[in-house]
């Protein structure tokens, strides 16, 4: 009776939360993606990202209601081991890399390979990648070309996307694939496993959330 529905519900409404993280160098522009993408505006000042933070909004696809978590995560070295924490139960991830600045396209293989070894999907190869090449607005000849950054997408199955923060340019679009193939991602594995707890990430998260609040000395010793 009662009982069974709210059952169903409940499934039905675990079913549709899907976490996306966002990686890669510090100051390619997660978090400025991020921001444009979630409440559509840019913030010129630069301040590193602590740790790891996130935004949860709702979307729809397929005429699916979706809750989306997005994780932006710290690209300064001395975060990195704290990886696994906030890379664990993810659907899909986002690798950015700065056109301007070489380097940070040299370190996808980097950041792609930490992120798997981290957050241990079981479907490691097919997990879904999205690469976006940030600062087209800026990006001059002697930067990243697309042409090099679709090849090495080619090679591991990774969608690239040439995006702007600043101008907002190919900010939807490509965070909206990156919802589409984690919620792809999501209903495979439900699938595959309907018996297991597979949501068990998403139930630690909110359990999470009300410390996270209050936890401005965490941000302190990080600084020190």
């Amino acid at each position: 009776g009662a009982m069974a529905s709210v059952d169903a519900d409940g499934a039905k409404r675990l079913k549709s939360f899907v976490k996306i993280v966002v990686v890669g160098e510090s100051g390619v522009g997660k978090t400025c993606l991020l921001n444009q993408h979630v409440s559509n505006r840019y913030v010129e000042s630069y301040k590193p990202t602590i740790g790891a933070d996130f935004h949860t909004h709702e979307a729809e696809v397929d005429g699916r209601a979706v809750t989306v978590q997005i994780w932006d995560t710290a690209g300064q070295e001395r975060f990195h081991s704290l990886g696994a924490a906030f890379y664990r139960g993810s659907d899909a991830c986002v690798i950015v890399f700065d056109k301007t600045r070489p380097a940070t396209f040299r370190q996808l293989d980097f950041w792609r390979s930490e992120f798997l070894a981290q957050a241990a999907p079981e479907d490691e190869r097919s997990f879904p990648f999205v690469v976006m090449g940030n600062k087209r607005d800026i990006a001059r000849d002697g930067g990243v070309s697309n042409s090099l950054a679709e090849a090495w997408c080619e090679r591991r199955g990774a969608r690239f996307y040439d995006v702007s923060a600043k101008e907002n340019v190919g900010v939807h679009e490509a965070f909206d694939a990156a919802t589409r193939k984690a919620v792809d991602r999501r209903m495979m594995v439900g699938a595959a496993d309907e018996e297991e707890e597979t949501f068990e990430p998403v139930l630690d998260i909110g359990a999470r959330q009300p410390a996270r609040g209050g936890s401005g000395g965490d941000s302190d010793c990080c600084s020190s």
